[in-house]
């Protein structure tokens, strides 16, 4: 072989591997999400209107009510690490989850975001970014067409430079748009008070400015101790016991689940937030390799408080919220 030949072969190698290791990370963070956490197909009779059957006079926080964590997220930019749901806010609705985590940038628009990385309205890479109007506009539809029904609407400032009060100033320009559909009160609601109402749960800091009910509690991160896994958190209105221990293991985080339905507390001013999402012990976990274990084992087991899940589907949806009529 030639100097010539062997130098060009020399460089395609070069040239070749840095592209296939480009590819390989392109299908890892977008292929292989895309083919996780595949939908259920199956409809559950009832899940878009169950809490109709609940009384009027029941306070929300007494409800088993299903949640999303992390809802906004069915597509989503590094998406083998942020992804951590298959449904779109709207469906997620009509499986019955009631409970909406909603993480904002303070960007022109408010972006949805997971941490750093955006939310967006389709799973290609260049996909444009999916911002609070469209995620509103679903849940009001929603709303609309299932008036026995409330969207708990859980925003977290997460990502951007501006101040609490300056995001709350930009959330307040949508609250305005369609005040009709927003719970004014800054207590806890009962049911009949939260129907065909999103209830604003804030975990920011907007000085009062804002309805709604003040929400806020400790982060959990890290390997904390396994005995202590439930937090409780003071706030004016309401008080929290909150499992969120998103860097355990999977039989870890099992177990502090179960400790927190042992341990649930639930009244008209207390709320027991149990999650049953996590990453692991890695910086960057995968949210659906822990989801596939963790959500086969609810059914069967004495629920209680609101129920956060990663990758919700409707019969996991379905066997939190059937807890309410002894099912």
């Amino acid at each position: 072989m030639s100097k010539a030949k062997k130098k060009f072969s020399a460089w395609n190698i070069l040239w070749i591997i840095p592209l296939l290791l480009v590819l390989a990370a392109a299908v890892m963070m977008y292929v292989v999400p895309a083919l996780e956490g595949v939908r259920d197909a199956r409809t559950v009779e009832g899940s878009v209107d169950w809490m109709k059957a609940l009384p009027d006079d029941m306070p929300l926080s007494e409800v088993v009510l299903p949640g999303t964590h992390d809802s906004a997220t069915e597509y989503v930019q590094l998406a083998y690490f942020s992804r951590c749901q298959a449904y779109s806010i709207r469906a997620q609705l009509d499986a019955g989850f009631r409970y909406l985590d909603i993480r904002l940038d303070d960007g022109e628009g408010l972006p949805l975001v997971h941490g750093f990385t955006h939310c967006t309205v389709s799973g290609w890479p260049w996909a444009k970014t999916l911002y609070l109007r469209e995620v509103l506009n679903a849940c009001c539809s929603f709303l609309q067409e299932n008036p026995t029904e409330t969207v708990v609407f859980c925003v977290k400032h997460e990502h951007g430079g501006a101040s609490d009060a300056d995001f709350a100033e930009a959330l307040g320009g949508f609250i305005a748009e369609k005040p009709e559909f927003w719970y004014e009160g800054s207590a806890l609601p009962t049911v009949g008070e939260a129907r065909g109402k999103l209830v604003l749960l804030k975990r920011f800091d907007d000085g009062g400015k804002l309805p709604g009910v003040a929400f806020n509690w400790t982060d959990q991160p890290g390997y904390a101790d396994p005995s202590l896994n439930t937090e409780t958190n003071e706030n004016p209105a309401c008080t929290l016991h909150v499992q969120d221990r998103y860097e355990y293991e999977a039989d870890e985080k099992w177990a502090a689940f179960l400790a927190g339905m042992a341990a649930a507390e639930v009244s008209p001013t207390d709320v027991s937030l149990n999650f049953l999402s996590t990453k692991g012990h890695a910086k960057y976990g995968h949210p659906y390799k822990y989801a596939s274990v963790l959500n086969e084992k609810p059914e069967g087991s004495a629920l209680r408080g609101w129920i956060i899940v990663d990758f919700g589907t409707r019969k996991l949806a379905e066997t939190i919220y059937s807890a309410n009529f002894g099912q």
